[in-house]
């Protein structure tokens, strides 16, 4: 399992509707929260490992309506 985050600038006005389609429309996100600065929402998807990050970001979340400009970090280890 791939665990990355997304970073997301979305159009003016469409923080929350472009959160409610993420939660609604893309089963690999398990949290979207809304943030200050530069970003207005930060996104938590698991992947399976054999899924391509890049397909599945150009594909699956930079299509979604409303979303400007994201960035996605790639997590390594999890700690607790």
């Amino acid at each position: 399992m791939q665990t990355i985050f997304i970073m997301i600038k979305c159009d003016l006005g469409k923080a929350y509707p472009v959160a409610d389609a993420l939660v609604e429309n893309v089963e690999q996100v398990s949290e979207v929260h809304s943030t200050s600065g530069e970003y207005d929402l930060l996104v938590k998807c698991y992947l399976q490992d054999s899924d391509d990050i890049g397909h599945f970001v150009n594909e699956k979340i930079q299509t979604l309506p409303g979303i400007k400009d994201t960035f996605t970090l790639i997590a390594f280890k999890a700690f607790s």
